[in-house]
């Protein structure tokens, strides 16, 4: 699988989860480490845990890929993803703000996907 698709599908897979915040990087012109980035946020420990294992398991069942490397802990509210060509940053909104991935990486430009995922409103709220 090409590292944009990986990119994507990761994306995907923490939507599935309703992380919030999704952003993919193409970092492929600025960095020599990966291509891209996939940056999502969790609202919880249990959240930051349910992305996570979604990426992790979903890759591993459907697509025999599995981690370089998980580095971080739910404790520390970021836990990075390293699927090579593929780092997928999972954080707590606080920690994303501090840290500003998006901020630091603003020269990459954001990977637009095929499809569109729109959130509706709770009835309510």
């Amino acid at each position: 699988m090409d590292s944009r698709k990986l990119a994507l599908l990761c994306r995907e897979l923490a939507d599935r989860k309703k992380a919030e915040d999704l952003v993919v990087l193409d970092v492929r012109a600025i960095s020599s480490v990966t291509d891209y980035f996939v940056i999502a946020s969790g609202t919880s420990e249990p959240h930051l845990r349910a992305i996570s294992d979604e990426i992790i398991e979903t890759l591993r069942e459907e697509h025999d890929l599995r981690p370089r490397a998980v580095d971080g802990t739910i404790h520390n509210a970021w836990i990075v993803v390293d699927y090579f060509d593929v780092i997928v940053h999972i954080m707590r909104p606080d920690v994303r703000a501090h840290y500003d991935m998006e901020g630091l990486w603003g020269d990459a430009p954001r990977v637009k996907s095929r499809k569109r995922t729109v959130r509706k409103a709770s009835p309510g709220g």
